[in-house]
């Protein structure tokens, strides 16, 4: 490639600015999704913990990460890091819900 060719300084440094601003509203709204996500599975932590249900549903947690490994390999992300991701969501879910029966 030709230095002509070649991007500058300037434009490389706006480029990495600009996608990392899109990184930085990706975050965003992840976070926002997860405080969404958490409502949600505080309420159904509030409902097993009125009707006598244990904290954790196995059966259901297994499909979970089954179904977002497959979505995860469909959107060519690592399913391994997805169900890390998923593992640990769950258990700071569980760990809400098992604070309802206190």
């Amino acid at each position: 490639m030709s230095s002509e060719n070649k991007p500058s300084q300037e434009e490389i440094l706006e480029k990495l600015y600009a996608i990392r601003r899109s990184i930085d509203n990706i975050d965003a709204a992840l976070v926002h999704m997860l405080a969404e996500r958490f409502k949600f599975t505080q309420e159904v932590g509030a409902l097993k913990a009125s009707g006598g249900l244990p904290p954790s549903d196995p059966e259901r947690e297994k499909e979970q990460i089954a179904r977002l490994k497959e979505l995860a390999i469909e959107s060519h992300l690592d399913p391994e890091f997805a169900e890390k991701f998923l593992n640990f969501v769950i258990a700071e879910v569980i760990h809400h819900h098992e604070q309802h029966l206190n």
